[in-house]
């Protein structure tokens, strides 16, 4: 008399079975009608997948059910319960209330008197109404069978389309990353949410990893699941044999494509660099996933080209800036590495100070071109070995000035940055510094990380004029000048981290 919808049996090798099931819902006061449902559909499947029975004796429980089990496929509804009609309020608040339409609702009924039929079904969006003595056990289970394929057919429609509408959310982002990793990182992430909406249990078994050629080695620079602590290594170290398998012959055919379950997507930039990225699921890809990550390949290799393009150009910007500031250093008769500490020092005391990556990075590339005024400051005036008098003093005070006209014209931000540095490196804390005597917090941030990145490095080195201070005078410098020259809570940041900058300076020394 009744009929059971079963979705897979469960299985040892199919971990996505062992936690996905049609679900089936039956609301009914009687309880032989359950006893019975449930005897008939014990063996049912579709599609490979088992089915899980819930059982609800009245409205009020089978809206707590449904609350906890919002992805019930469908729901076999007795109309007169605790109520003539407590079964059309539930049909009402499942699709008024919960806004579901997916939901298929067979209403069955023992009193088709009291619910007409044509009524019922266009007033309370009803799916198929059956009366209980019609309801054979064959009758049940194609009843069943066609509201479960309903669902699917539905819910694949909503999937996609909630998949392509997170494509078209992520390509902003993606476009707008400039970190390799961290894209790479996010394409992990949306691959793994457009291809498992609402399958959270599939989503936490997801594996990938992404990788990319570095320094001729294919190397994983992002990485989920069971490859989550491959960071950093080699393809070639992983010891997942059909991943290596797969993505050597992504390599050798210079091509993406699929492998049953794995999804190996092959990307090759502008410039020849390889990158990959490998998927893995507990189940077979089917072709509405397949289409998914097609379309979202796509925008992947756009990107990846645009973050390879982007990185050719900041780094042979970097390059311009590093030689500019040490040409201008040169000429000063400064050690060509200090632009380099000075940049690293810079880019350390920012993260320390609270700046983010992107503004700690823009200013490491934009401080060493603080001093770049000096060529217009006379030879005379420059390399005088002597102490300055004042107007030779007010006259290299103008590098400040003319570094500041020199690179303001740009709107790129590094630029910008240089430009304030170039002004204000010297502004000191307690406003008796120069060009403009700006005191304080007046003073950018980016201009008080400067000076002390500076003038540390300035003390630390040996010059044609001076020898390389002491570490505790150069400590003493720093804290008798704290509140005065120096923002005192900076100077406390970099003498608590000492190590760190003097682990730089280790690591670029002046040339013998």
């Amino acid at each position: 008399m009744d009929d059971e919808l079963i979705f897979a049996d469960e299985t040892d090798e199919s971990p996505l079975q062992l936690e996905a099931k049609w679900k089936l819902l039956v609301v009914d006061d009687d309880e032989f009608v359950h006893k019975v449902t449930s005897m008939v559909l014990t063996d049912y499947e579709f599609e490979g997948f088992g089915l899980e029975i819930l059982s609800a004796y009245s409205a009020d429980e089978g809206r707590e059910l449904l609350k906890q089990h919002p992805d019930t496929a469908v729901i076999l509804l007795d109309v007169v319960m605790e109520t003539p009609q407590a079964g059309l309020d539930l049909a009402d608040w499942i699709r008024h209330d919960q806004g579901n339409k997916m939901i298929r609702i067979i209403l069955r009924t023992g009193q088709p008197g009291e619910a007409p039929e044509k009524d019922v079904i266009v007033r309370y969006d009803i799916n198929d109404y059956k009366e209980k003595s019609e309801l054979t056990s064959l009758k049940l289970t194609t009843t069943v069978t066609t509201a479960i394929r309903s669902y699917r057919d539905i819910r694949t429609i909503e999937q996609n389309r909630m998949g392509l509408a997170q494509i078209v959310a992520a390509s902003p982002t993606m476009f707008k990353t400039q970190s390799l990793c961290d894209f790479a990182s996010g394409v992990l992430t949306q691959l793994a949410s457009t291809l498992t909406i609402d399958q959270s249990s599939v989503y936490a078994r997801m594996s990938g990893l992404a990788a990319a050629e570095q320094e001729g080695e294919l190397t994983v620079i992002a990485s989920t699941g069971k490859y989550k602590n491959m960071q950093g290594a080699s393809v070639e170290s992983l010891a997942d044999v059909k991943a290596r398998k797969d993505i050597a012959a992504a390599l050798k055919q210079k091509k993406s494509f699929f492998s049953g379950e794995s999804f190996v997507g092959y990307f090759r930039t502008g410039s020849g660099s390889e990158n990959v990225i490998y998927m893995t699921t507990p189940r077979k890809l089917g072709d509405n996933d397949r289409t998914l990550i097609e379309i979202f390949s796509a925008n992947i290799a756009v990107a990846f080209d645009n973050i390879d393009l982007n990185s050719v150009i900041t780094e042979t910007q970097r390059e311009l800036l590093f030689t500019l500031g040490e040409v201008v250093e040169t000429r000063s008769s400064e050690t060509a590495n200090h632009v380099r500490r000075v940049a690293e020092y810079s880019y350390l005391l920012g993260l320390k100070a609270g700046m983010s990556e992107e503004d700690a990075e823009c200013l490491k590339l934009a401080s060493p071109m603080h001093d770049v005024g000096k060529i217009g400051i006379p030879d005379s005036v420059l390399l005088k070995p002597g102490k300055l008098d004042a107007d030779e003093f007010d006259i290299i005070k103008r590098h400040t000035l003319i570094g500041y006209e020199i690179l303001r014209g740009s709107n790129r931000p590094i630029m910008q940055m240089a430009a304030t540095v170039a002004l204000q490196h010297h502004e000191r804390w307690d406003g008796t510094g120069y060009p403009h005597g700006l005191k304080g917090e007046e003073i950018h941030l980016a201009g008080r990380i400067t000076m002390i990145a500076d003038v540390f490095d300035a003390l630390a080195t040996t010059r044609v004029y001076k020898d390389a201070w002491l570490l505790s005078d150069i400590l003493n410098y720093l804290e008798d000048y704290k509140g005065t020259q120096f923002d005192p809570n900076l100077v406390d940041i970099f003498v608590n981290n000492l190590d760190e900058f003097l682990a730089i300076k280790q690591q670029l020394p002046d040339d013998d």
